[in-house]
């Protein structure tokens, strides 16, 4: 099983990235896959080539995320959505090109107020690329990032077992 982390934060090493991170590993844990079998995708490295598409190494990434098990696509609260920055990432998709994809995902903010955000911006761009999304989203928030290993876990809890029915 390859897990595929992809955070859509425009500053490098991000709490997003570290929450992604975190959600990668508890689910490695629980479904067998060893965190040498992530491939983790930091979009801020990568921000002077994601909008060329003649980049071979945007091209590279891309098929090796389409290519893996699991999908933890991340990003901060930008104006109540996801950045722009991970929505140029899966514009590099054509229709259908995350099918076969589990994904799960995951939205960082400062409050709880757009908590919603991961369910009603981030989801609905996942299954258009043909990505199934079986468990709920997570969005923590910076209160939360003190204790994330818990809130994590808490959230795993019920999620693994979709998860797990989801990839068969």
């Amino acid at each position: 099983m390859r897990i595929a982390v992809v955070v859509g934060n425009p500053k490098p090493g991000s709490r997003t990235l570290g929450v992604a991170r975190a959600v990668a590993d508890e689910l490695g844990k629980a479904l067998g896959a060893s965190s040498a079998d992530h491939l983790v995708v930091d979009l801020a490295e990568h921000a002077g080539s994601l909008f060329d598409p003649a980049s071979e190494r945007l091209a590279e990434l891309t098929a090796q995320v389409a290519a893996s098990t699991l999908l933890i696509a991340a990003s901060p609260t930008y104006k109540a959505s996801y950045t722009g920055m991970l929505k140029a990432f899966f514009d590099r998709y054509g229709s259908g090109g995350l099918t076969g994809l589990v994904a799960v995902p995951v939205m960082t903010g400062a409050g709880a107020a757009h908590a919603l955000a991961a369910e009603v911006h981030l989801r609905p761009v996942l299954v258009e690329l043909g990505a199934t999304v079986p468990a709920r989203a997570l969005y923590v928030t910076e209160a939360e990032l003190p204790e994330l290993d818990t809130s994590v876990a808490k959230w795993a809890a019920g999620a693994i077992p979709l998860l797990r029915r989801a990839l068969g």
